[in-house]
């Protein structure tokens, strides 16, 4: 009797639940720290055309750090497999920004189940085997890969805002004075960089231009997304979010657009559900289908898109957030059926209470005097895109504890 009490009492015990002790923590788990969305290749230059026996060595500029990483390489839009040589990366100093330039010694293989070359099929996308390399947040990872080619037509990002270089050979253990700048502002292949990071998650920024950062100053990280991350790190540790812009110049959310990018509604998944960690999604989309329709699309249309994103969202456990589109008035699509449009979908956004929070992005940027108009200090000159400052009161236009 005396054994069978000792064994209730233990079997007891294992019942109970278990408390941490105060010095216990999470563990790190995978987030978003850089993404950016990818789109079909262009009819010239080095997407339309691929590489032979090169190396391309490009820049992500990670919001938070961790002390794991992972790469995420993309052939979406490939027309043929993609094989991938070899892969090396490096955090690389603020002092040189704008550069190909490393330290050789610093330098680390990325491998793909064990080995340094992988073949992405057609229409696919690849994650690396986690790299032991830990970047502090605020980081830009200097990325090398060596195609021994030909590739054929490259998956691409057109509108990277940071210079891009490439070298003839296998070049990924180089220093950097073997690479050229690439003409234009194109990513390729790189998609994202996940982290192994005790940050709680990552926020998607999904939309075009004015999030893809159209003007901004290049290899400064100035779009709103950047200026966002930095508000975050910036605040409570419990605060800190990875930040993953998924912006293209030109998109539209009901039709696809070719090197502008599938549709958003197309493209939702992947860019959006598919990223590591991600726990909420900011949605500023629908003004490139206003003014390219010159005001003939319908604003229920487009906000039966919207619920789309909020019931996707939903589904997968997401906060979602709506942004109002900012004035244009003065851009070269403007028309006042437009104007219209832009304010009935704004209306619907602030008060049909459908998102779990709106950030009011018109209200930031316009100008008090002409609302319909981008504050003249916010304005880059085209009357659509906000400059560096108007990016700025963009991020500041969030409440942290919503995200």
């Amino acid at each position: 009797m005396r054994r069978l009490k000792q064994l209730v009492a233990a079997l007891a015990l294992l019942a109970l639940p278990l408390t941490p002790t105060a010095s216990a923590s999470p563990s790190p788990d995978w987030i978003g720290s850089w993404a950016v969305a990818v789109t079909p290749p262009g009819t010239s230059g080095l997407s339309a055309t691929g590489v032979t026996d090169t190396t391309l060595r490009q820049v992500a500029h990670l919001s938070a750090g961790g002390s794991e990483l992972r790469l995420r390489l993309s052939n979406v839009y490939g027309r043929s497999p993609l094989v991938v040589g070899k892969v090396t990366l490096t955090p690389r100093g603020d002092d040189l920004a704008g550069t190909p330039t490393v330290e050789p010694s610093k330098l680390v293989p990325v491998l793909f189940g064990g080995r340094p070359s992988v073949t992405i099929p057609v229409g696919t996308e690849w994650v690396s085997d986690p790299v032991r390399l830990a970047v502090p947040d605020d980081t830009d990872l200097v990325i090398s890969t060596y195609f021994p080619g030909p590739t054929g037509p490259l998956t691409q990002h057109p509108a990277g805002y940071a210079t891009s270089f490439l070298a003839t050979g296998d070049q990924t253990g180089g220093d950097g004075s073997q690479y050229q700048a690439i003409s234009g502002m194109a990513r390729y292949i790189i998609e994202g960089v996940d982290v192994r990071s005790r940050v709680r998650g990552s926020v998607v920024l999904f939309g075009d231009s004015i999030t893809d950062g159209v003007v901004s100053p290049i290899d400064q990280n100035l779009r709103y997304p950047d200026q966002l991350a930095d508000r975050l790190l910036a605040g409570p540790a419990h605060r800190e979010l990875g930040v993953l812009n998924a912006g293209i110049s030109g998109n539209r959310l009901l039709n696809n657009a070719g090197t502008a990018g599938d549709s958003a509604l197309a493209r939702f998944d992947r860019d959006v559900l598919g990223q590591a960690g991600v726990q909420t999604v900011v949605l500023l989309e629908g003004i490139n289908d206003i003014g390219g329709s010159r005001g003939a699309v319908e604003p229920a249309a487009l906000i039966a898109v919207h619920r789309q994103f909020i019931e996707r969202a939903h589904q997968a456990g997401l906060k979602v957030i709506g942004a109002t589109l900012t004035p244009y008035e003065g851009a070269g699509y403007y028309t006042p059926e437009g104007e219209a449009d832009r304010q009935a979908l704004n209306h619907w956004i602030r008060t049909s209470g459908e998102y779990d929070a709106v950030v009011d992005f018109d209200k930031a940027v316009r100008d008090p005097a002409a609302p319909s108009k981008m504050l003249p200090a916010y304005d880059v000159g085209d009357h659509l895109h906000p400059n560096a400052e108007g990016f700025k009161a963009m991020a500041q236009a969030f409440e942290l504890k919503e995200l």
